[in-house]
């Protein structure tokens, strides 16, 4: 199969599997077909995959991966030693683990074609990382508290592990509450990384944007935690601070001087 035929028949074996999907058709031209799948992607509960499914998924999301060029480390800006800054998408990011800021279901976003990181993600991993993590919330039996972390395969995406974490939403004024919340996220991600004896790490810019959550403080804080986690531990994995806006990347420079 090349892309477009493992993309006709994915489309297909999707729409097949809900009846209300019935008279719709697979869409001819190659963005809107792109657009989706990744849209029936990202509204699929976390159910067992139809047969012969994940292979063609998986040959189809690790050739758009290729297509989209993986970035190594040492293609990035070393801040420091050890601390890194890059701007882009992180689901392009060849590391031990990538950081994904996720909400308290923990099985991705189920808005099509969302922006958001944690959409993205989940979309280029492909459909086992929503079914990894319904079982993980599955055998928890509650919604994953803010401030902490988990970590799961990576699946097609160009890193080795995901670490997914619920970072503090601010409404209103920002409290010392969501500051020590934050810096919650980040030094348990680290801890996450640091017990499994992972090399490297990037770091998206967690509660930022929809929650809310003040660019520079957030940053700093990001900073400050690793900093501190470094010093605490010895550890000498390699950070990366990864940014999409260039709000974000001026704010990073700064810090990191």
């Amino acid at each position: 199969m090349n892309q477009q035929e493992r993309r006709k028949f994915l489309i297909e074996m999707l729409l097949g599997e809900n009846p209300k999907f019935a008279e719709v058709q697979v869409e001819r031209e190659t963005n809107a077909a792109r657009k989706q799948l990744r849209s029936l992607m990202n509204i699929r509960p976390a159910a067992p995959m139809p047969k012969g499914f994940r292979e063609v998924q998986d040959e189809y999301l690790q050739g758009i991966i290729r297509d989209r060029g993986i970035v190594e480390i040492a293609d990035m800006e070393e801040m420091k030693p050890g601390v890194y800054l890059w701007q882009g998408d992180i689901t392009r990011i060849s590391c031990d683990a990538i950081v994904n800021a996720a909400n308290s279901g923990l099985t991705g976003c189920y808005q099509p074609c969302h922006a958001c990181i944690d959409n993205c993600i989940h979309t280029y991993a492909g459909i086992q990382l929503r079914i990894y993590c319904q079982d993980l919330m599955d055998a928890q039996g509650y919604g994953e508290p803010t401030g902490q972390g988990k970590i799961t395969p990576a699946f097609n995406l160009p890193c080795k592990y995901v670490i997914h974490t619920v970072g503090p939403i601010v409404h209103g004024a920002l409290t010392r509450e969501h500051e020590r919340l934050l810096r919650s996220c980040y030094d348990s991600c680290l801890k996450l990384a640091y017990d499994k004896g992972l090399k490297s790490i990037a770091f998206c810019c967690i509660s930022t944007g929809v929650f809310m959550f003040p660019n520079d403080r957030a940053a700093k804080i990001a900073v400050e935690t690793v900093k501190a986690f470094k010093e605490r531990t010895g550890s000498k994995i390699k950070v990366i601070f990864n940014v999409w806006k260039g709000i974000d990347y001026e704010i990073y420079r700064r810090l990191l001087g």
